[in-house]
């Protein structure tokens, strides 16, 4: 009885619209959508027209940093579960840079102790 399961080699076909065109727009990282939370009203600037983006650039979800067609989508965005984690998740502590991780993997500045003697 054994051997493999027929419809293995059809899920392995399957290609992922969806997944293909999450890639095509690159989100910033955690730690760069933090910072520019952190930033004063005053700092931040108005959004530029952009042809090549959804909605010429204006509708801007900034915690998700997506961009989106018109108005009412960006609004029926902001309803959604997705959204409403990624606020909690900004508005905690600061998320980890990779400073954070250089010094946990022990790259960071070298500690060799205090000196004890000089000659």
């Amino acid at each position: 009885m054994g051997g493999k399961c027929p419809s293995r080699k059809v899920k392995k076909r399957r290609f992922s619209h969806k997944t293909a065109r999450r890639t095509k727009f690159l989100l910033k990282g955690d730690d760069a959508v933090y910072e520019e939370l952190q930033k004063v009203d005053s700092e931040k600037k108005p959004l530029p027209r952009d042809e090549d983006l959804p909605g010429m650039g204006q509708y801007y979800c900034l915690h998700c940093d997506r961009y989106f067609a018109n108005m009412t989508v960006r609004d029926e965005h902001f309803k959604t579960k997705r959204h409403k984690k990624r606020l909690k998740q900004m508005s905690g502590p600061a998320p980890h840079t990779q400073l954070d991780a250089e010094l946990a993997a022990g790259m960071g500045m070298p500690d060799n102790g205090p000196t004890l003697m000089t000659m």
